[in-house]
């Protein structure tokens, strides 16, 4: 049952004790002392070597910096409490990372290095033409950025301080934020990376020992399912089945009208939304744009995705414990005691991980979860920070000003992190009414209406040659009108609380976010391959070495080399085809184990 105690108040306001406090002081020295050291290792007075690492990155802090990119205090929050609302289903938002991640490595990054980028809208300039395409799409990044991203993180990362230490929000957030922005700012990407995997470590050693005490405290995993399916608040609605755990908890394919995550949004409507995610986001690609060659790139893939495999386990089945443990707090439904629980009326399940961290954790390991957290929070603020600020420096001052000299260029980026973290701030109390108080879920709404155009416009510039500027450019306007159309829908129409009807249009409570986001890449697929048949062909310029067709064989295997060897050395071509071989077995590897866990849960 749940804890009474906190009655009076959300806030537990735990004091720390020493054995805490050293823990969190360590963590940030560290955090500092490895910001410092990368900060040196790549030349920070260039373009490439501030924004690409000088690329000359090694594939362990490639992976482990596209895995604490992802893993941001958003998700973690998010994962754990769409787990407690809904079940294990959420985790195919994670396992399906492994297919795109090896379609990045294995078929994008192979084109975007041979276009010799910095970022993605500046290789759809040189294969589609013009620059109205790269624009819009820098823009539309920085506000995914700002909306999905930033402010998402921010938020969760406030609600864990708070939960745990009854912080005042911005002096909660202030010192992380002042931290981040400053070794972000100093050290470019190299920096962000080498910090990325001390925060992988943190998150993963401090995400087992809660798992490890969760499910010791419910007697194992095999009492997991009756735990949960037992977890009923004591105050509830009546006539509602709202404050019942879902039946198919512990199933990740669910029906495909009826489901929460019905089985064909979360095979073709994810795919397409991770698609943009990690084969043409900016703040992933950028990480893989940085290794010292291909293989580096496509290893880094590798380790990522057997680290997504990690959740399921860390994040998502606590999440479930915690509902288990305290239904509630967690699993409240009437509004006076969501109010009392966690201070938001439309749900609490955003609490579920803090609240097994404050009730489960002894002290000084309390004080290594604050550490988690605030390692979640600044893994995925230092990424987004450098890739936006790249992206703004790049594609849209360097356009305002194209006599702007490097060192103009490198002071815009990192003035700009000041502006977004000043943006995001101000869009946070938008964050707590929407999608019944889980953000993961608001996440991916938004994700759903803005991103599949970019997949399709993305896609199509890499698979198909006749495919043009013109076809392009009004497949993303079409894809923007009717997605914003939808996400507003969203917004002036939230998801009603429990016991009240349902009088949202139909293009909501019956088209799932998912299944949308398949129409809506349909719909631009075929405005943008009608337009192209239209309108004149591309030139040649835009079509050799920019698509998988016309990339040669000389280029792939240049790619190959070790471009980054400061000394000049080249790897044997023997050397590098036992690389690739040893790349290619652990990437049929890698689809065996998702493949073996989709189906022990399906």
């Amino acid at each position: 049952m749940a804890d009474n105690s906190t009655s009076d108040s959300y806030y537990f306001k735990q004091q720390l004790n020493v054995a805490d406090i050293v823990v969190i002081v360590i963590y940030f020295v560290l955090n500092v002392a490895v910001g410092i050291w990368s900060s040196y290792r790549a030349n920070r007075s260039t373009l490439k070597g501030y924004f690409l690492a000088g690329r000359d990155m090694a594939w362990w802090p490639i992976g482990a910096s596209l895995f604490a990119s992802s893993e941001g205090s958003g998700l973690f929050i998010g994962l754990a409490g769409s787990g407690a609302a809904g079940g294990v289903a959420v985790a195919g938002f994670e396992w399906n990372a492994t297919y795109v991640l090896l379609a990045l490595a294995w078929v994008f990054v192979p084109i975007y290095m041979s276009s010799e980028i910095v970022t993605l809208p500046e290789y759809l300039q040189k294969r589609y033409g013009g620059s109205r395409i790269r624009m819009y799409l820098s823009i539309l990044s920085l506000l995914l950025s700002v909306f999905t991203k930033i402010s998402l993180d921010l938020y969760a990362g406030a609600i864990f301080v708070q939960i745990c230490l009854g912080w005042n929000f911005y002096l909660s957030t202030g010192l992380v934020l002042v931290i981040t922005a400053l070794y972000t700012i100093a050290g470019g990407l190299a920096a962000v990376i080498y910090t990325d995997a001390l925060q992988t470590l943190i998150m993963v050693i401090g995400a087992i020992v809660l798992t490890v005490k969760a499910f010791d405290q419910i007697g194992g995993y095999e009492q997991l399912e009756a735990a949960y399916l037992g977890a009923v608040p004591n105050k509830t609605i009546p006539n509602t089945t709202c404050h019942l755990p879902r039946a198919d908890a512990m199933h990740m394919f669910r029906d495909a009208s009826t489901g929460d995550l019905p089985w064909t949004g979360m095979t073709f409507g994810l795919t397409i939304m991770a698609a943009w995610y990690w084969c043409t986001d900016q703040v992933i690609v950028q990480r893989s744009l940085s290794a010292r060659n291909l293989n580096h790139a496509k290893a880094g893939s590798i380790l990522a995705s057997y680290l997504k495999m990690l959740p399921m386990i860390l994040i998502i089945m606590p999440g479930m414990i915690s509902r288990a443990l305290y239904p509630d707090d967690v699993g409240c439904v009437v509004t006076s005691e969501c109010l009392r629980a966690c201070g938001i009326e439309v749900g609490c399940s955003n609490i579920a991980y803090p609240k097994l961290v404050m009730e489960l954790m002894p002290m000084g390991l309390r004080g290594l979860m604050i550490a988690v957290m605030m390692a979640a929070l600044i893994s995925s603020l230092t990424s987004i920070f450098n890739s936006s600020s790249t992206l703004f420096t790049m594609d849209i001052w360097k356009k305002l000003r194209p006599q702007a000299s490097e060192k103009e260029l490198l002071l815009v980026g990192r003035l700009v992190i000041v502006v977004l973290i000043g943006i995001s701030v101000v869009w946070i109390p938008v964050l707590q009414s929407s999608s019944s108080g889980q953000l993961f879920v608001y996440m991916q709404v938004v994700t759903s209406s803005l991103a599949p155009p970019v997949t399709a416009v993305f896609i199509l510039a890499v698979f198909w040659n006749r495919a043009n500027e013109q076809g392009a450019f009004w497949g993303l306007m079409v894809g923007l009108a009717v997605g914003a159309t939808r996400m507003s829908l969203e917004f002036i129409h939230p998801v009603p609380p429990c016991g009240s009807p349902d009088t949202r249009p139909a293009v909501l409570h019956r088209l799932h976010y998912l299944h949308f986001s398949v129409v809506l890449f349909s719909i631009v697929a075929a405005v943008v391959a009608a337009v192209s048949l239209l309108t004149t062909p591309p030139d040649e310029s835009q079509i050799k070495n920019l698509t998988w067709w016309t990339l040669s064989k000389s280029g792939k295997m240049a790619l190959a080399d070790d471009m980054g060897d400061k000394d000049g050395k080249k790897q044997t071509r023997f050397n590098q085809a036992f690389w690739t071989r040893v790349c290619n077995f652990n990437a049929i590897l890698l689809l065996c184990v998702n493949i073996f866990f989709y189906a022990y849960f399906a």
